[in-house]
């Protein structure tokens, strides 16, 4: 089984389908929390489903606000109004994580996706 992961309210479908052709489990904002929960609210939900946060909000990509070392993971997926880079940043993302495909690895973590690089923050 590949890794647990809840998507935010803003992460596309695209995103979605490809982290489960890559075996990964998904769990949708929208079936667990209202939309418009706040931030507070998306990553505890995460944290009690046990799995790692991926967002394209830059809210969580903010280590005062949310310490890494106190969640289970975050992935910030940096498209910075430029929906055109999704696969790119899928790609990148889907070979980190088959090369790191325990959930601890995650933990305490913040991943951050760009383009031509991948940043973790703990």
């Amino acid at each position: 089984m590949g890794l647990r992961f809840f998507a935010d309210h803003c992460v596309p479908n695209l995103v979605i389908q490809a982290l489960l052709d890559a075996g990964h489990e998904v769990f949708r904002l929208k079936d667990y929390i209202p939309i418009e929960s706040s931030d507070q609210t998306v990553i505890t939900t995460a944290q009690e489903l046990n799995s790692i946060l991926i967002s394209l909000n830059g809210d969580f990509a903010d280590t005062l606000s949310y310490p890494p070392k106190e969640y289970k993971g975050i992935v910030s997926l940096q498209v910075r109004n430029h929906p055109e880079i999704i696969p790119q940043l899928m790609i990148r993302l889907i070979n980190y994580v088959s090369l790191h495909p325990d959930q601890e690895i995650f933990r305490g973590k913040l991943i951050i996706v760009e383009v031509n690089r991948i940043r973790i923050r703990s």
